[in-house]
């Protein structure tokens, strides 16, 4: 790439498709040609902004004397497939979001991207595609929502679907629906998207600061212009993510991630990025950090408070403060600086959104990896979000192919207080996809029943959810793993404190039953989902279309 990819007579068909568009001469000889991949979709709050966004960047590139290139790139909201089938093509949706900027990138040969995106796997496969491509890369994200305001009372999207399992009237949904989500931007909850905004800060992948602007604050545009110019600087430098993303950055981000009580599906991403990258990263080192870092972060479902309420309380960079002594501080960031001189210049702000950590808001992580004979493998918890009369649960499990048939349970009256859902079939492989289990833990919240019934799956669960959930069971049980041979009536024990989930049954009646077992056919035959199942990595290596051997792969 650079100037000589566009100068020279070999070039003369190239500059003229760029002039066709209506560039000039000068721009496509001499300045860098940084790629705007902007995930505008008009369907959704958390993306329908981007364009203005979008613009500001565009702004910033030029004035700092380089040439941006707009494309767009794939953008869903989850909360459209929110109980359907076809939630599981969200965690697929990283993966082609990925694709989707290296094919553009690879074949325009930009010197440099800003991508623009706000939501979920969006803009974790934005992330996985800087990693990647390993071109001088930012992201600039569409900030978070401005919580509604409802009966008196704060709300967020998750009441809605609260109230909804709860026996609130069509009129009465119609009412809160016109209240709860009055911006745009993303649901202003500790879900998949606000955590991985703010993942881009630690990862040196957004601007310092910048994330959690709401969407609604004029900042953002003036923060997105920023950025742009500093995209053009990076450029010129040659400063790639290989250069900025070392392991000490991916444990640093773990940290964080433990700290604020980040969503499970984080851990999924980070594992895909140090994949991408070389490093090698296992649940081990999650486990590590669960034993050394407590949440100190108040935000929805883990306080009573909204990421615009944490934005305004500091931040990343606050929480980044006081996780100082913890971190590797040595690591490189964005800056081309030390993150020791960032935070030098971070004054650190103790409220009650941001706590410090010696005043944890719980005595325990944000986040904990589960291991036992039921997951061997590894499986995940937000210990934050479960209730104490169910962080240890002893129950009889009642066994689900699947989120619907466990919902239509649920709304039957056949869980009762002191059960152990079982829903397998969901993972990486079985979905295909990993599907967030919306409809069944909505209806256990919407019920009460959250606080005295445990559930366990292969597949994932929301940001919003809170109850004894495990997700991330592995082996799934599309490969054989124990979950698959649960049957009705065995007895589970979910014990988060000491960080176990067992299936008490004999090795030997195990043995007999994988003996019997049979794996299912693929669910889809053909598509993107198809080649999801056969291309995938397991839960516990992050479950992107990574096929390459691991080992093989490790540099740093």
């Amino acid at each position: 790439m650079g100037t000589e990819y566009w100068n020279g007579a070999e070039a003369a068909h190239r500059r003229v498709m760029m002039k066709a568009a209506g560039y000039s001469d000068e721009d496509i000889r001499k300045k860098p040609h940084i790629g705007v991949p902007n995930s505008y979709m008009s369907g959704s709050p958390g993306s329908a902004h981007l364009r203005q966004i979008a613009e500001a960047v565009k702004e910033g590139i030029w004035a700092a004397g380089g040439v941006p290139v707009e494309f767009g790139i794939p953008a869903t909201c989850g909360n459209i497939a929110n109980g359907a089938e076809e939630l599981k093509y969200e965690q697929v949706g990283r993966d082609i979001v990925a694709m989707s900027v290296e094919f553009v990138t690879r074949v325009h040969n930009f010197d440099g991207l800003v991508m623009v995106a706000s939501c979920d796997n969006i803009i974790a496969g934005c992330y996985l595609a800087a990693m990647r491509l390993d071109i001088p890369s930012m992201i600039v994200t569409g900030g978070s929502m401005q919580p509604g305001q409802y009966c008196g009372k704060t709300v967020v999207e998750a009441d809605l679907d609260s109230a909804r399992f709860s026996g609130a009237t069509e009129e009465e949904l119609m009412d809160m629906e016109d209240n709860v989500c009055p911006s745009f931007g993303a649901c202003p909850s500790m879900g998949t998207a606000n955590t991985m905004q703010m993942l881009g800060e630690v990862l040196n992948l957004v601007l310092p600061g910048t994330s959690t602007i709401p969407a609604s604050d004029n900042a953002k545009l003036r923060r997105a212009r920023e950025a742009g110019k500093y995209a053009v600087k990076m450029a010129k430098e040659g400063r790639k993510p290989s250069d900025l993303i070392t392991k000490e950055v991916l444990l640093n981000a773990i940290m964080f991630d433990m700290a604020v009580a980040g969503s499970t599906n984080a851990v999924l991403h980070i594992l895909s990025y140090a994949y991408e990258l070389g490093i090698k990263l296992t649940l081990e080192d999650f486990e590590k950090y669960a034993d050394e870092i407590y949440c100190i972060n108040a935000v929805v479902p883990s306080g009573p408070y909204t990421v615009v309420d944490f934005h305004y309380a500091g931040g990343v960079m606050n929480v980044m403060k006081m996780l100082e002594s913890k971190l590797f501080t040595d690591a490189p960031s964005m800056y081309g600086c030390t993150w020791k001189e960032l935070l030098s210049k971070v004054t650190p702000k103790e409220n009650e959104v941001i706590h410090s950590l010696e005043r944890p808001l719980f005595h325990e992580p944000g986040l904990k990896i589960l291991r036992g004979n039921l997951s061997p493998n590894g499986a995940i918890v937000r210990p934050t979000a479960v209730y104490e009369e169910v962080k240890y649960l002893k129950g009889k499990a009642k066994v689900f192919e699947g989120d619907r048939p466990a919902f239509e349970a649920i709304q039957a009256g056949e869980i009762v207080p002191g059960d152990i859902i079982v829903i397998r079939y969901e993972g990486c492989k079985g979905a295909p996809g990993m599907k967030e289990l919306m409809l069944s833990i909505d209806a256990l919240i919407g019920l009460g029943l959250h606080k005295s019934v445990g559930l366990i799956t292969d597949a994932r669960f929301s940001g919003f959810n809170y109850g004894a959930i495990i997700g991330h069971v592995s082996p799934e049980a599309y490969d054989g793993g124990t979950i698959a041979l649960v049957e009705n009536g065995d007895e589970i024990v979910i014990d988060i404190p000491n960080g176990e989930v067992n299936l008490l049954v004999s090795d030997e009646e195990l043995e007999r039953r994988k003996a019997n077992w049979v794996c299912p056919p693929l669910k889809e035959e053909k598509g993107c989902l198809n080649i999801y199942a056969k291309m995938c990595r397991p839960a516990e290596e992050g479950g992107a279309m990574q096929p390459w051997g691991l080992d093989a792969r490790f540099k740093r």
